[in-house]
């Protein structure tokens, strides 16, 4: 097969009209020819960390929207899957995405659970991780969030590093805000990328300690705007990535996005193209094409070289999207849970007290990160309420995987004035959580949840007790973070909770996404697993009152 067009060599930094032959899945030729097309050729698009799991979809229903922006392959940590139901959950994940054609590049998640703190459905020790590296279809071991356990020289932790460099693995970092001596005996451990960079001093740092930055723009942590002005001088060393993308995110674009972006802010395309199609080729080894020829043919063709409006995308040769069709077929499959808990009682949720202060963990809109606050408390016949003036909101973690008391903090910025969010999608160990303006409220999302054995919901109207407050809820049976329908289907009913949310009173862009995050004890500075709230600058557990 033939394809004219302006191909982009983006190593010899040079465009030109060109022709494309192709066969059997390779690049037989490509030669200047003189033509009247008026579109563009370039190597597809890559995620160089992303956690399948967060869009809600399978692999095979990820693959159909991703292609329609010009994605051909992902560097995917299944750690959400894994700790939920382990090794198992990982082997779903490459069946799934071996059914459809797109390049998926799992790694062998190194932290489930990512702490000793919280309760997860699985464990994966550094025998299951040597077991996940000798598979070819595992590329490398994935974001080592316990970083205190590599500066600590954790002999678990210190055991699956060896086990990646024994194969000849790269090693993905997780290394929220770590500086100076720590960073540095950190990548002399062999770690070599990191995703979670929030300042333009610590990515530089990195950078110059030897380093691959990933500039991230996801759901809820976006970094592109504090990270871009090093692209230009620092292009060869960088990518881009989603890490976790919310389905009515992902129905709207993909890596194309950040593309877009950074050509309007005057970064060179070239370069912009090195960090999104080259490096990750590079630093993982992929099977994925380069537009050479003898390469496998993965290419795309766009519009135009600012808004990137893919036209086509060809994986392998096929044509897997075509000018607004996705041409993936859907695939059946089971859907592997792991939920145990049994329903709650309203009282699980009270906190009784006497104390005039609180820690309140503060979301900050558009990070992972979070403050600590003290702050008022509100007692009422004893118990620790909602302060819907102040925005201090109660919020629980419920451990799934069996039956025990619920872990209760505050948060500020989610501006509920009535009902409750929760979700079983909550980062790492995917355990209940919910924030809402009173018990009542609290409990019922929570068991909405349980009853469906996964999934996101939303509760309105203050008046519970009585069951007349409506409810909303997309269900996730596959392990309780994904959903068994398509991707357009699950993108509406998302959104359509996402819109429900903010009628709540949510200000913040992605609510759910937010309070997904909030039990992720890896990153400071305050957050709360099911076993109690958690400080993690000193990474122990704190009280709640003051």
């Amino acid at each position: 097969m033939k394809l004219k067009g302006k191909i982009i060599d983006i190593q010899n930094k040079h465009i030109y009209k060109g022709e494309i032959t192709f066969e059997n899945g390779k690049i037989i030729s490509i030669v200047e020819k003189e033509h009247s097309v008026n579109r563009y050729i370039l190597p597809g698009f890559i995620d160089a960390h992303i956690h399948i799991e967060s869009s809600m979809l399978v692999p095979s229903e990820f693959a159909r929207i991703a292609v329609t922006h010009g994605t051909v392959a992902t560097v995917s940590d299944p750690h959400e899957i894994a700790n939920v139901l382990g090794i198992e959950g990982v082997e779903f994940m490459i069946e799934n995405g071996k059914q459809v054609p797109f390049k998926f590049n799992f790694g062998a998640p190194s932290c489930v659970p990512a702490t000793d703190f919280e309760s997860a459905g699985a464990v994966i020790d550094f025998e299951g991780i040597k077991l996940l590296l000798e598979n070819p279809d595992i590329k490398y071991l994935a974001e080592l969030m316990n970083y205190p356990g590599v500066l600590f020289d954790d002999a678990e932790v210190l055991k699956k590093i060896e086990w990646a460099k024994h194969y000849d693995k790269p090693i993905d970092g997780h290394a929220p805000g770590l500086r100076g001596e720590d960073i540095s005996k950190y990548i002399n451990a062999g770690i070599s990328t990191d995703h979670e960079c929030f300042t333009y001093e610590e990515a530089l740092e990195k950078l110059q300690k030897g380093m691959k930055i990933l500039i991230r723009e996801g759901s809820a942590a976006k970094n592109l705007e504090a990270l871009i002005d090093l692209l230009p001088d620092h292009f060869e060393n960088m990518m881009f990535c989603s890490d976790d993308k919310h389905p009515d995110d992902l129905i709207i674009g993909h890596i194309n996005q950040l593309c877009a972006r950074a050509v309007s802010k005057g970064v060179d395309v070239f370069k912009v193209l090195q960090a999104a199609c080259v490096n990750p080729v590079k630093h993982y080894n992929l099977d994925v094409g380069l537009l050479n020829v003898g390469d496998a043919a993965d290419f795309i063709l766009v519009e135009d070289i600012s808004a990137f409006k893919t036209l086509q995308t060809y994986i392998n040769g096929a044509l897997v999207f075509d000018r607004g069709e996705p041409l993936i077929k859907s695939v059946v499959f089971e859907n592997p849970n792991n939920f145990k808990c049994s329903k709650k009682e309203i009282s699980d949720f009270r906190f009784e007290s006497s104390a005039e202060k609180i820690r309140v963990i503060e979301a900050l809109e558009g990070q992972l990160v979070t403050n600590e606050l003290i702050e008022d408390a509100l007692i009422e016949n004893g118990n620790l309420e909602s302060n819907v003036e102040k925005d201090i909101l109660k919020m629980t973690v419920v451990n799934r995987y069996e039956n025990s008391e619920p872990a209760i903090a505050f948060i500020k910025n989610f501006g509920l004035k009535e009902g409750a969010i929760a979700s079983s999608v909550a980062h790492d160990s995917h355990n209940i959580i919910a924030v809402g303006v009173s018990d009542e409220a609290i409990c019922k999302a929570v068991n909405l949840i349980i009853e469906n054995k996964g999934g996101i919901c939303a509760v309105s109207d203050s008046d519970l007790s009585i069951g007349t407050g409506e409810e909303k809820i997309v269900p996730l049976p596959v392990a309780g973070i994904m959903s068994d329908k398509d991707g357009e289907t699950i993108g509406k009913q998302y959104a359509e909770l996402d819109r429900t949310a903010k009628d709540l009173g949510s200000n913040l862009n992605a609510p759910f996404m937010t309070l997904s995050f909030m039990a992720l004890l890896v990153i400071p500075a305050l957050k709360l697993s099911d076993k109690g709230l958690f400080d993690g600058k000193d990474f122990k557990f704190t009280s709640l009152e003051v």
